[in-house]
């Protein structure tokens, strides 16, 4: 039986945003201003460029990676002769030799095994990735391109989860997940603490400018992200918005557990917001997102690529993924009276190459 305390998701904000500007490649994701048609403002917060990865996600996988790794170095080899501490101590050469030792598995739909393969990579391990045949073949060229082995299992994305863990169990590699379930719950909360990062530069805009969002828009899979973002925003933002989860209509898990009053399965086909077609919630991102007071939309396959198309006319190429937040903003729009001070806020969660432009 899952312990509350396995649900509680109490971050720390500091330590992630700590870590990352250490990094080069960190700067603050951009956020602008544009205007719908009728004269709507509506703020954008793009994360198409974020670390040289392209999606959110590269908040995540590397931040548990490093982690991981250091509290293992710390646990496992502290009989190892070392200089090392604190930010330093994967500059070591014994570091690194115990980080070429180590493997991490994950299953992804996309960006967390990107976000996975280059924190492995940045940081001198392994990582082998599992994903479904849905999952486009770009994904597995670009998640190999950051030297991942990447594994074909399954049809589903919860296929390729139970292939993975299945994988740590047998070898003794690192399960890193983005979901969390009854007895895996901590290594996922690493994750989300990753995300943080964004609501906290969210957080410095407005209170630099006053400008505070009247409802946010927070596009989910199993729930990781949206829950970071809710558990933020009410935990530290002065001004506080309507928090509006969206889903795909295929895969409407978190809303179907909340009528539920417990976690179920969503039962849809696969869905073109691919990398939002999660058919289970996890557990923690649940617990967050119902003490948070959010609500949830959903959105059809039409109109997560009708969104796509509107973003990109932005001129930011995304997917429908990215843009879920953007459509499900658009149909409140049309089913709710607009508000006198509405004023909303979404986030373009990943960009679109080439090969996977609005076509995911």
């Amino acid at each position: 039986m899952t312990k509350v305390d396995d649900l509680t998701f109490i971050p720390d904000h500091a330590r992630a945003l700590a870590y990352f500007r250490r990094q080069p490649g960190y700067i603050v994701s951009p956020l602008v201003e544009v205007l719908l048609p009728l004269g709507d403002e509506v703020l954008v917060k793009s994360e198409t460029a974020r670390m040289g990865l392209g999606a959110f996600k590269a908040l995540g996988g590397p931040y548990a990676v490093f982690r991981i790794l250091t509290a293992r170095w710390r646990e496992e080899g502290s009989g190892l002769s070392t200089k090392c501490q604190g930010s330093d101590i994967d500059s070591g050469a014994d570091f690194q030799s115990f980080a070429a030792r180590q493997t991490f598995v994950a299953a992804s739909a996309g960006n967390h095994g990107i976000g996975v393969a280059a924190g492995a990579r940045a940081h001198g391990a392994n990582a082998r990735i599992y994903l479904a045949r849905t999952v486009p073949d770009n994904f597995k060229r670009r998640l190999e391109k950051h030297g991942a082995t990447v594994v074909r299992s399954g049809a589903t994305y919860e296929d390729s989860v139970a292939a993975a863990a299945a994988d740590a169990a047998q070898t003794g590699a690192t399960l890193l997940a983005d979901g969390t379930w009854q007895g895996y719950t901590e290594i996922p909360k690493i994750v989300m603490e990753g995300y943080t990062v964004i609501a906290e530069e969210l957080r410095a805009s407005f209170e630099a400018t006053s400008k505070w969002p009247s409802h946010v828009f927070l596009q989910a899979g199993v729930g990781g992200f949206a829950a970071a973002m809710a558990h933020m925003i009410r935990a530290n933002w002065a001004m506080q918005p309507e928090l509006i989860v969206v889903e795909p209509e295929a895969a409407a898990c978190l809303q179907a557990s909340h009528l539920a009053g417990k976690s179920v399965q969503a039962d849809g086909p696969s869905s073109a917001m691919g990398r939002l077609d999660c058919k289970v919630p996890s557990i923690v991102a649940l617990h967050v997102l119902e003490r948070c007071g959010v609500v949830y939309e959903t959105l059809s396959e039409d109109e997560g690529l009708a969104a796509a198309e509107t973003v990109l006319r932005l001129g930011i190429p995304t997917t429908p993924s990215g843009a879920a937040g953007y459509g499900g903003m658009q149909k409140w729009l049309q089913r709710n009276k607009r508000p006198a001070d509405f004023l909303p806020l979404v986030v373009i969660t990943e960009g679109a190459d080439t090969n996977d432009r609005i076509h995911t």
